[in-house]
């Protein structure tokens, strides 16, 4: 099995001095890589494909054969990192906390601790500023409104 180390290195390296950033590595036990990532400044293909040659030319698959998919962090799925909280600043967030509460607004401040979430006003309530800290939050997405 490829170890991910190995893969994790790979990565780091291939994304030094950019705004591109890991997020996920997952090697399941056949040897299918999956690497997910963003970017302060977003993803594109070209982002992923260039990513994806630069693991693929370290590996060598007469000596052990595998499978890589390379993408960007999507939009509905759950933010992980710090980073991708500062990114997001200004956006609408939904969170659910660990104790299963929910709460919806614009994501105000993101710091090393923990979130500020402006809610927005509704005829029954006003807007208020709620912090979270990362620990409380079992999961955070962006809210996308069509």
């Amino acid at each position: 099995m490829i170890e991910k180390i190995k893969i994790l290195e790979l990565v780091n390296a291939a994304l030094e001095g950019t705004d591109k950033f890991l997020v996920n590595l997952k090697i399941t036990p056949d040897n299918r890589i999956y690497i997910d990532i963003d970017g302060d400044n977003g993803v594109t293909i070209d982002d992923c494909i260039a990513l994806s040659r630069a693991v693929e030319s370290q590996l060598d698959r007469d000596e052990e054969d595998f499978a890589l998919d390379v993408s960007s962090a999507g939009a509905d799925q759950p933010l992980k990192l710090t980073r991708q909280y500062r990114k997001n600043v200004g956006r609408d967030l939904e969170v659910v906390t660990v104790d299963g509460e929910r709460a919806e607004g614009t994501l105000e401040d993101a710091s090393d601790e923990g979130i500020v979430l402006r809610t927005h006003a509704t005829k029954k309530q006003p807007a208020e500023t709620l912090r979270f800290a990362y620990r409380d939050i079992k999961s955070a997405r962006v809210a996308i409104k069509f």
